[in-house]
């Protein structure tokens, strides 16, 4: 029997002991023993913590909340930079840079706490990195930042709450690019799930292990803690997404639905009648992205998603080029620009870029979601189509609500909303939207 093996035995048959047994003997250990006790992660992991077997490259823990995500997460780094030498590299990608220091750094269930009592290990805010004893080290990214992973490579990753993401696909795709040091490299997804395509795409993938849990089934959590979130939330679609880790396909109310979107699939006819460029401005340069979408109207009167051109984290100048270039692209008759954010500063950054734009400003009255509703019943009468895949937009249009709201991934359903400016050109008409006024 190993070391590893006797001590993960000895720590099971005192768990096993009466309580005030138990008390007498932890009483008795020094410093050092307790904190090899507490941190002794093989002998307190539950079934569900434990790394799959076998050869994988995704292990997607898609689970409740409590079930232990963040804790294996860390455990699992740890681990690996342990065995895996001092130029071992890591990425730590959480929703946001205060997400990634204070869950999966500074936690409760973090790197700093799941250490061992002899380990040192540090954290450097400032430079996002995480310095271990073994002279490994990990680097904190984010969701809402895509680019920053274009060029770093690593051995391993951890990303954690993919679900809520920003930029989810953008932010999976440079990450999977950079995984390229040394072999067998491997990702650790830690997420409580929502309806978002690049999950269902990492969990239909032949190299993920996925691990699905609920919230009762960590033996850790109180009874009454368990039993309350139950009470509460028991059976709502809320309960079932939290606390049993369920996949829900829609959101509850959704204007558009996964199904309604196969359905409506095609192709775009080679001739089209007009095609109109829908943008949805950032209200800064550091926040949302600025929604830019292409769509054609058919011969046949059918609207048509063409192109997804939205961009992130440029000046007012660089998005204003993106938009040129998309209008230059698809020979665009008319840009549908909303100036809520603002007003005639958007217009006259578009005519700075390019003075022959064909740009329309529109101001918004009612909130993104009821906008989105004439649009939304388009699609369902067959009047709309999307020309091709576009999962980032396709995400957002699925978390708007009827009667309004928002639930998919990111702040702000930016692409979508433009997406629907240009829609209700094509397809409702400026002085038939009574939902869009024109400036």
């Amino acid at each position: 029997m190993s070391e590893e093996e006797a001590l993960t035995a000895a720590i099971v048959a005192l768990a096993k002991r009466p309580p005030l047994e138990r008390a007498w003997v932890v009483a008795r250990l020094t410093e050092p023993q307790k904190r090899t006790l507490a941190t002794f992660w093989p002998a307190w992991a539950h079934e569900g913590q434990r790394a799959p077997d076998g050869e994988w490259r995704t292990w997607l823990m898609m689970a409740g909340r409590g079930f232990g995500k963040t804790r294996a997460g860390a455990e699992w780094v740890c681990e690996m930079a342990r065995t895996g030498g001092p130029n071992l590299r890591i990425a730590l990608v959480g929703a946001t840079p205060g997400e990634v220091e204070r869950v999966m750094v500074r936690g409760t269930s973090g790197l700093m706490q799941v250490a061992r009592y002899d380990e040192d290990l540090l954290w450097y805010p400032t430079r996002g990195l995480v310095q271990f004893a073994s002279g490994a080290q990990a680097f904190a990214y984010s969701g809402a930042n895509p680019d920053a992973l274009r060029g770093p490579e690593h051995h391993f990753a951890w990303c954690d709450e993919l679900a809520k993401w920003a930029y989810p696909q953008a932010t999976w795709d440079n990450l999977m690019l950079g995984l390229r040091l040394g072999e067998g490299t491997r990702v650790m997804i830690t997420t409580t799930p929502r309806p978002i395509a690049l999950l269902h795409t990492l969990a239909a993938a032949p190299d993920t292990k996925v691990v699905r849990g609920r919230t009762g089934d960590n033996p850790n959590l109180p009874e009454d803690f368990v039993a309350a979130m139950r009470e509460r939330y028991g059976g709502t679609r809320l309960g079932r997404q939290e606390l049993e880790g369920e996949l829900i396909e829609d959101v509850e109310g959704a204007l558009w639905t996964r199904a309604l979107i196969e359905k409506c699939r095609a192709t775009a006819p080679e001739t089209l009648a007009r095609v109109v460029i829908g943008v949805d401005p950032p209200a800064s340069a550091s926040g949302d992205a600025c929604g830019i979408i292409a769509c054609g109207l058919g011969a046949d009167g059918i609207g048509y998603v063409l192109g997804d051109h939205s961009v992130q984290g440029l000046s007012p100048e660089g998005w204003a080029r993106a938009v040129a270039a998309a209008a230059e692209a698809w020979s665009a008759d008319r840009i549908i620009v909303e100036t809520n954010q603002g007003g005639e500063m958007v217009e006259s950054v578009l005519r700075g870029v390019d003075s022959g734009l064909p740009v329309r400003p529109v101001k918004a009255r009612f909130g993104k979601a009821k906008r989105a509703e004439p649009v939304a019943a388009r699609f369902e009468a067959g009047k709309a189509k999307f020309a091709g895949a576009f999962p980032e937009l396709e995400d957002q249009l699925c978390g708007l609500v009827s009667g309004g709201g928002y639930e998919g991934p990111g702040r702000s359903p930016d692409r979508a909303d433009a997406m629907v400016w240009a829609m209700a050109e094509l397809l409702i008409g400026a002085a038939k939207a009574p939902r869009v006024r024109g400036l």
